[in-house]
C-alpha cells in the first residue's frame, strides 16, 4: 500500500539505526516515523480495535486517525506516525482497547 517515493529511494543514504519491533532486531531510517519504519519492515498492523480486535495499521501518516497507535518502550497509546525512530527503541503491537493513562 505505501511505498517510498522514487525522490526518497535515490536520496543521500540516511543513517541506519536499530529498534525492537514485536520482539524482532530491525534496522530502520534514521528521521523515519515509527508508522514508516513500521511500514518499510514488512509490518502492516500497529493495533487491533478496541470492540471486535480486528488489525489496524497505519492510515493517514499525519496524525488525524489514530489507527497506528503502538506501545513505545512500554508505554501505550503512542501515534506512530508523530514519533520518530531513536536507536534502541522498542515498539510493539497494541491489543485491545486502549487505557487511559494519568
Amino acid at each position: 500500500m505505501f511505498n517510498r517515493l522514487p525522490e526518497a529511494q535515490q536520496a543521500v543514504a540516511k543513517r541506519s539505526v536499530e529498534v525492537t519491533i514485536n520482539g524482532k532486531a530491525v534496522q530502520c531510517r534514521e528521521g523515519d516515523s515509527v508508522a514508516a519504519a513500521l511500514i518499510a519492515a514488512g509490518f502492516s498492523d500497529c493495533r487491533d480495535t478496541a470492540v471486535k480486535e480486528v488489525p489496524r495499521g497505519p492510515f493517514c501518516m499525519m496524525g488525524v486517525c489514530y489507527d497506528c497507535l503502538v506501545m513505545i518502550d512500554d508505554r501505550p497509546n503512542q501515534q506512530g506516525c508523530m514519533t520518530p525512530v531513536r536507536a534502541g527503541m522498542k515498539i510493539e503491537r497494541q491489543h485491545g482497547a486502549r487505557e487511559v493513562q494519568s
